[in-house]
């Protein structure tokens, strides 16, 4: 074990502020202020994220867990400078975000291969938009399809793989363009449980040997604590990010990581936070008395 959890809590109505000061000064990782998410719909605007602050340290992998439809892949949008904010701001190592970075990739949950490229021009794809030669995009993409552990599937096309191993395409082609942030929106979500284990121990190994900045959102308890430094539990909407937990479990992991009682105690807690919440966005649906 590497030291107690630390965890930021908030038990009233009023936002959780984590504090950034630290990054902010250094420039380093991505740093949340205050981010204020509101989309425009005919009844009147919805108020989806609210005084949202957290910072992902250079190396990081940190998970975002909470409520259904609270806002996780809306944060990760704002991110990914896909989504404006009405308040607040998002910067990475030190420069606001107002767009799409070239240092930024998202996977997404859903297969996003295409199925008439085989493995090797899917994972080249983005190079190859870039002008990059034929010769020289392809070694790369023959690297990182290596790293993420599909040699000798170079020539396959998405129809002869399985679920998992799309998803690990996907990885492949946003690793090639070597960002320094990589955003997953849920992207082990279709796959079935044993599966997802496996591609979460796969995920590991690649972030161990590249130490990218990862910002990854689930639904899955313990998916999040397996994979993470930190676990940031949000609130119902208007979302905010209550809870930071330290996940302070010995790395490498490893599958007995999950036997812990550490691991258990860390999940429990997580549950606790986001029973809470999720109780409260059920209520505010009427799906609960």
């Amino acid at each position: 074990m590497t030291g107690p959890a630390k965890t930021l809590r908030s038990d009233t109505e009023e936002p959780t502020v984590v504090d950034t000061t630290a990054a902010t000064a250094t420039g380093s990782g991505v740093v949340l202020d205050g981010v204020q998410v509101v989309y425009p719909t005919s009844d009147g605007s919805i108020e989806a994220v609210r005084h949202a602050s957290g910072t992902v340290s250079d190396g990081r992998f940190v998970s975002l867990i909470g409520p259904s439809g609270c806002g996780k892949s809306t944060l990760l949008d704002v991110v990914g400078g896909l989504l404006a904010t009405a308040k607040g701001s998002v910067s990475i190592n030190g420069e606001t975000v107002r767009g799409p970075r070239r240092d930024t990739a998202m996977v997404f949950q859903e297969d996003s291969t295409l199925h008439w490229r085989t493995v090797l021009s899917n994972v080249a794809f983005g190079l190859e938009i870039a002008g990059v030669s034929k010769k020289e995009r392809e070694a790369r993409a023959r690297d990182v399809i290596n790293l993420v552990g599909l040699a000798g599937f170079e020539d396959r096309h998405p129809r002869e793989l399985s679920g998992g191993m799309k998803q690990r395409v996907a990885i492949a082609r946003a690793l090639l363009l070597d960002p320094r942030i990589l955003l997953m929106d849920e992207p082990f979500g279709a796959l079935d449980q044993q599966t997802r284990m496996f591609i979460g121990r796969e995920l590991l190994r690649v972030w161990d040997e590249t130490r990218k900045s990862v910002l990854f959102v689930t639904h899955d308890i313990q998916e999040a604590v397996y994979l993470s430094d930190e676990v940031w539990v949000m609130s119902a909407r208007p979302s905010t990010i209550k809870s930071v937990i330290t996940v302070d479990l010995d790395r490498p992991r490893v599958a007995g990581t999950m036997a812990d009682p550490r691991f258990h105690e860390l999940t429990t807690e997580v549950w606790e936070l986001l029973r809470v919440e999720s109780e409260k966005a059920l209520q505010y649906r009427g799906e609960l008395p």
